[in-house]
């Protein structure tokens, strides 16, 4: 999708030569959002939610680095530092140390899961005692970014809103000399997918009703482009099965206002998530944890889900299970599902279980009712004696 940025003959924002006596009007900063710090992950073992839940945090340290060493000016975090307001004072405590490597500027915008509301982490951190360089934009007002730039949030005062709160950066005035840059968090309408776009709008030239330098977004949890100014930097640390690009920062270059913003993305992310689809043969177990096409050294960085489909005998089910076992040992955590693979006991494979006895005539009643009604729990008795048999050597 493109955005028309003006014409030729009025320009839409100051040049460089407007701006003479300025030396230095640059401004270096890093923009992220969709933290999520205290998410449960309820829908994963009670041990792997908290590897996950704690990994966001050391990726909030990992930025606060990042943002030390390449000497940026601030970090801005596009709402959603807490998953929900309920967080405990534990979690705010940790949230705050993990700032610490960074002593620039942070400024942190409430979002849709942790909005400004009486009683939210924003109050209690604030009685906590937040340091002097961690501004918290819970008010609709311009933030001086040094002599360099100014802010302007869109702060969430509830998880819902059917208003554009980002409208009144059309009219906030600022110096000339100072770069524009606002900071929200909500759906960019007829840009993102119409299930997101149920809350929150944000206009789609918000940046040039404003005259932004860049517009900083949260809400989207993948990295992703709306226009040359506007940009959802996505969640740093992914948190579902979603091919959209989450795990990145933005490290965010503008040389002087007006001047088109240089992008990095940046990846942080301490886990990957990843998910396929994948065709059994007979005999086509190898590809397994080779088909995840990544370093045996990171797959203990690997949240994996897999789909099986197809048809396979007893003898290629049990190979398939000691492969996923083994995969199972090597990641960090593995989800199958087998539904939709089918298991044909051959000849051979009831042969290996038993030739003769009461064993034998139970597997026989069984591969009757292979066509009837109850043939899926057939199949899997069958899987169950083969997979027996082939544990104990029989």
């Amino acid at each position: 999708m493109s955005t028309n940025f003006g014409c030729s003959c009025v320009p839409l924002y100051p040049t460089c030569s407007e701006k003479e006596g300025f030396e230095d009007l640059s401004v270096r900063f890093l923009h992220t959002a969709d933290l999520q710090i205290g998410k449960g992950f309820g829908q994963l073992p009670s041990e792997i939610s908290v590897v996950l839940r704690n990994a966001r945090l050391e990726t909030l340290k990992k930025i606060a680095v990042l943002a030390r060493e390449r000497r940026v000016d601030a970090v801005l975090v596009a709402g959603d530092c807490f998953d929900d307001i309920a967080v405990g004072d534990e979690t705010l405590r940790r949230f705050k140390v993990a700032l610490e490597p960074f002593g620039g500027t942070w400024v942190l915008l409430p979002g849709n899961h942790d909005p400004a509301t009486a009683e939210s982490p924003w109050s209690r951190l604030k009685r906590l005692t937040l340091p002097e360089n961690v501004i918290v934009a819970d008010e609709p007002i311009p933030i001086a970014l040094g002599d360099k730039a100014m802010i302007l949030p869109a702060p969430l005062k509830r998880r819902r809103d059917a208003a554009d709160l980002t409208e009144w950066f059309d009219t906030a005035e600022t110096d000339d000399h100072l770069i524009r840059i606002g900071l929200a968090h909500g759906s960019v309408r007829e840009f993102l997918p119409e299930a997101s776009e149920a809350a929150n709008p944000v206009a789609m030239d918000r940046d040039i009703r404003a005259r932004l330098d860049y517009l900083a977004l949260g809400d989207w949890h993948g990295k992703l482009q709306v226009t040359d100014r506007t940009w959802y930097a996505g969640t740093p640390e992914p948190d579902r099965f979603r091919a959209n690009e989450p795990g990145y920062i933005l490290n965010v270059a503008i040389d002087a206002p007006g001047a088109k913003p240089t992008i990095e993305p940046v990846a942080v992310a301490e886990y990957r998530w990843m998910e396929q689809t994948r065709d059994i043969m007979p005999g086509g177990t190898d590809d397994v944890s080779q088909g995840l096409d990544i370093p045996a050294a990171e797959l203990s960085r690997l949240i994996v889900r897999l789909e099986l489909q197809g048809t396979i005998d007893l003898s290629t089910r049990a190979a398939l299970d000691e492969a996923l076992g083994d995969l199972r040992a090597r990641v960090q955590y593995l989800e199958v599902d087998d539904a939709g693979l089918v298991v044909e006991p051959t000849e051979d494979d009831l042969d290996m279980i038993d030739t003769t006895g009461f064993v034998r005539t139970g597997m026989e009643r069984l591969r009757e009712q292979l066509n009837g009604p109850d043939a899926e729990t057939a199949r899997r008795a069958l899987a169950l004696l083969y997979g027996l048999h082939h544990q104990t050597g029989g």
